[in-house]
């Protein structure tokens, strides 16, 4: 977990969004849900929302402003996610900012081969285990899509695997209603019973609305199933601006916010007190040169985090991730771009490190360069230490402008706390060359092959593998009797 803008020690901090643009933006999505209002394509959530007081006109839903101010009343500012031992291992609020992988990848750049293919379920455990082990990488996503295995119950194989390859908190994403029942199923049998679950999620549902004028069924009943149990959820609505609302940022973000609110109210009618994470990208023009859902923009850095900031709610939000095909220039510029802006605007749950090629491929090389990355930021972000111990004048007194302080006892006490990248040749030439003259892509493919070779995660125990092997076949079955 990175922190920033501490009391003691602040630190980075940047908002696109003044109160005032805030305040105006909110002004005129209470006027959107109002006036033109959002298409729910549920019949149990439309009748949920009529009776909290919105008006229906066929699918459409129009939402009176005092609906969403008591919701967002009620709605937690902070999101706690454990690991799977019931220890909190995330908190989402303020500016606690924590980074993870991302889900369903067509494709992976292999880092044995250096070639585009296809993934397979074993790709997503090697992932499983990456993340699992890497330090600065806070929570597990699936990264890839299998082929190998049924395309209608993907998603369970998926949370099988990752549950046996990480003890990390979990964010999952599944493409219909009752793979998110199955999923909590199985978290439900990790953690020991729903009870369990629901006092220490270690998973939490990522939910993509279709946009935010149009809520779809599925994303609907996971939020309303979700709330119904009490557990968190990400109910992230995304726009593109300039198709399917304003180009203009201030216009395309209004019309998102009015979708990410229409999922608080819902939330906090089903069960107030939901824990609900809002968005933290999109919400500003798409790239209307390649029309190509393009995952690193400018015009869009930080502005729903901000406004996710102005309502103190989670905020999920995406970094670590490039649009470019190889691990070139554009590749390592992107990346880091993105993890730094997300932390500088104080987005909570980072998502999509790794991904590549406008989310159609990811890499776990790319995982690994990102690590490391995040350890620079770490580093160059933290708050700075200033005491009598760190000031050191007693040591500055007795060694003065000749003495050694190499061989200092107060060097040797603290020389181990800057950061020291493990990918990055900080070398001369010449010891560079004597070492093998490697690129970071070479070096961070080793790292990869070193940690699948010796890292083990933690196993679940074998009765807990058996149950929910025993989920992911139920599902299989019924699928198939369909």
């Amino acid at each position: 977990m990175i922190e920033t803008h501490g009391l003691s020690m602040t630190s980075a901090h940047h908002s696109r969004l003044g109160q005032q643009e805030c305040e105006k933006i909110h002004t005129a999505t209470l006027e959107i849900l109002a006036r033109v209002g959002v298409d729910v394509h549920d019949e149990l959530a439309r009748n949920l929302l009529v009776e909290g007081g919105a008006k229906c006109d066929g699918t459409r839903i129009r939402i009176p402003e005092h609906m969403v101010t008591k919701a967002l009343a009620t709605t937690p500012t902070r999101m706690a996610l454990c690991d799977r031992n019931g220890e909190v291992a995330i908190r989402a609020g303020g500016y606690n900012t924590y980074y993870g992988g991302g889900s369903d990848c067509l494709n992976i750049l292999d880092h044995r081969t250096g070639q585009r293919r296809k993934p397979v379920l074993r790709d997503v455990a090697e992932a499983a285990t990456l993340m699992d082990a890497l330090p600065e990488i806070d929570f597990v996503m699936s990264m890839f899509l299998p082929a190998d295995v049924d395309q209608r119950v993907y998603d369970r194989y998926q949370m099988e695997t990752m549950l046996n390859n990480t003890t990390k908190p979990i964010v999952f994403v599944t493409p219909e209603f009752q793979g998110c029942v199955a999923v909590v199923e199985m978290c439900e049998i990790v953690a020991g019973g729903a009870e369990a679950f629901q006092r220490c999620p270690s998973a939490v549902c990522y939910i993509n609305p279709t946009s935010g004028l149009i809520a779809n069924a599925e994303a609907l009943q996971k939020c309303m199933y979700l709330a119904k149990k009490g557990l968190p959820q990400l109910y992230i609505p995304l726009n593109a601006g300039g198709v399917n609302s304003p180009v203009t940022t201030a216009g395309c973000m209004a019309s998102m916010n009015a979708g990410t609110l229409l999922g608080i109210v819902l939330s906090q009618l089903v069960r107030e007190g939901t824990p609900v994470a809002v968005p933290g990208w999109n919400g500003g023009p798409y790239n209307l040169q390649t029309m190509v859902g393009n995952y690193v923009l400018a015009n869009e850095q930080g502005v729903a985090t901000s406004m996710g900031k102005h309502y103190d709610l989670p905020v999920f939000g995406l970094g670590g991730a490039t649009d470019s095909k190889v691990l070139d220039q554009q590749c390592g510029a992107e990346v880091m771009l993105s993890l730094l802006t997300a932390l500088i605007h104080g987005a909570n749950i980072v998502h999509d490190v790794g991904f590549m090629d406008a989310g159609l491929q990811g890499s776990l090389q790319l995982i690994a360069i990102a690590n490391d990355l995040l350890g620079f930021i770490r580093a160059a972000t933290a708050g700075v230490v200033v005491n009598d111990e760190t000031l050191a004048l007693d040591v500055i007194e007795e060694m003065g402008p000749t003495g050694n302080y190499l061989e200092h006892e107060h060097t040797i006490g603290h020389f181990r706390e800057a950061h020291y990248s493990k990918l990055a040749d900080k070398n001369v030439y010449p010891v560079w060359l004597k070492r093998g003259g490697t690129t970071m892509e070479t070096r961070a493919a080793r790292q990869v092959d070193d940690i699948l070779a010796s890292h083990q995660p933690e196993p679940l125990p074998g009765d807990v593998q058996r149950d929910i092997r025993k989920v992911v076949q139920r599902e299989l079955e019924r699928i198939g009797s369909r």
